[in-house]
């Protein structure tokens, strides 16, 4: 398998920083934020519980598989750490639960699936199938889950079609791998009449890399993995270099990625750092960072007693935006007619969603956060998905939401659940007055 490793020169890391803070949103250092907008869900999955009785099932990332004859056997396909996969219907009853089983590799361990997206017509057995592309931390390698065409009516929505023996893609070897900076965040990049790619970051670093999806007889897989380093310190106005507040050991990563169909640029959030657009194929152009999270550039300090940073200056300025409060997570785009669109961030900080123009320089478009209508509000979303096309009754397309901790009247008080809530997209559009 075919590796390249590359890394933003230094003179390429001061252009993509020094920009005014706050660019893409408006609003200046000290300029106070716009309430968010809000809209409701009354419609939420079943708890997920992160203990021994409820199999270790921890809600983080989502993916809407639309069928293309009824949009009513749709799917919502959302990760749930060790406790594998989880299937859902329109109506976010679950359909199937999918285990974390052992990677088929000789040296394969059960796995822990983190983010999830979605391939369209690629090639097993002979046949055009969707396919469900996950990352699995534990093997740090892709897994991959052939969609049966009959969606929600089939009795196993999913079944594992990983070809055996991949290589990790981010570790020389197994020894490494259990040191956790393996496969994290995800996002598959199809190019029109191309091959397929999958966009994948590094837990703990600030790696991106892109791989090609292959397929044959054996199962779907990859090559031509290539790595991009993403900046990890950042120059400010006042003459300091700011580095996040990491523990030991551990750098500024990313997470939440989305890739324009339309362009091949991606974006994706550095969870403490803010949003960013980069060129496709990776090193190919200058990325530029689109927002920053409210306290970026304040100088922090680890403690390692409460494992929390905490500012060295409580009164020091912020460089940061107003949109995102760290984390960054979740990335999604939504599609309108031409080029048309949204860039969807979710602010785990605050509890809020950010919605940035696709065109142009992505400016702001407003905040939201989502509250709950018979079922709890969605706080500490981790990851999320959006459709543009008809999902069932949600006809102006589906947003869905990680949700943690899940609250609601059927959730165990004593216990770490989380779950996904469903929120229609219309409801989006005009609390924010978008087009």
């Amino acid at each position: 398998m075919r590796r390249r490793f590359a890394a933003l020169p230094a003179a390429l890391l001061i252009l993509s920083t020094i920009v005014p803070a706050s660019a893409a949103a408006g609003d200046g250092p000290g300029r106070p934020a716009p309430a968010p907008a809000t809209v409701t869900t009354s419609v939420e999955t079943p708890a997920l519980y992160d203990d021994e009785v409820g199999g270790n099932a921890s809600g983080d990332d989502p993916a809407i598989w639309v069928h293309p004859d009824d949009s009513d056997r749709s799917l919502v396909i959302a990760t749930a750490k060790e406790g594998g996969l989880r299937v859902y219907s329109v109506a976010a009853t679950e359909l199937q639960s999918v285990a974390a089983t052992a990677a088929p590799r000789a040296d394969g361990v059960p796995g822990r699936f983190n983010n999830v997206d979605i391939a369209y017509s690629l090639d097993v057995d002979g046949r055009a199938t969707d396919v469900a592309v996950v990352s699995d931390r534990y093997n740090d390698q892709l897994r991959f889950f052939a969609i049966d065409p009959a969606g929600a009516d089939a009795e196993a929505p999913l079944t594992e079609v990983t070809a055996p023996e991949l290589d990790f893609l981010f570790s020389p070897d197994r020894e490494t791998v259990a040191e956790d900076q393996t496969a994290y965040g995800l996002a598959v990049y199809q190019p029109r009449g191309g091959a397929a790619y999958a966009v994948i970051t590094q837990e703990g670093s600030t790696t991106v890399a892109t791989a090609r999806l292959t397929t044959g007889q054996d199962g779907i897989g990859y090559t031509d993995v290539e790595h991009l380093a993403m900046p990890g310190e950042f120059p400010l106005p006042d003459g300091t270099t700011w580095v996040p507040c990491e523990e030991p050991g551990v750098g500024p990563q990313l997470e939440g990625v989305a890739v324009d169909r339309r362009t091949g640029t991606l974006y994706a959030a550095q969870e403490d750092v803010g949003l960013w657009r980069v060129p496709l194929p990776l090193g190919s152009g200058e990325p530029r960072l689109v927002d920053r999270v409210t306290d970026f550039g304040v100088h922090d300090a680890y403690d390692p007693e409460t494992e929390e940073c905490a500012p060295v200056d409580p009164g020091a300025p912020s460089y940061g935006g107003t949109n995102l409060t760290a984390d960054a997570e979740g990335v999604d785009i939504w599609y309108g007619p031409g080029r048309q669109g949204y860039v969807i961030v979710s602010s785990q900080g605050d509890d809020t969603y950010g919605v940035y123009a696709l065109t142009g320089r992505n400016r702001s478009l407003g905040t939201f956060r989502v509250a709950g209508d018979g079922v709890d509000d969605v706080n500490g979303s981790d990851g999320l998905a959006v459709s543009n096309a008809p999902v069932g009754e949600y006809e102006s397309g589906l947003l869905v939401t990680h949700d943690e901790p899940e609250t609601g009247p059927d959730a165990a008080p004593d216990r770490d659940a989380t779950g996904f809530s469903y929120v229609h997209w219309g409801d989006v559009v005009r609390a924010l007055a978008l087009r």
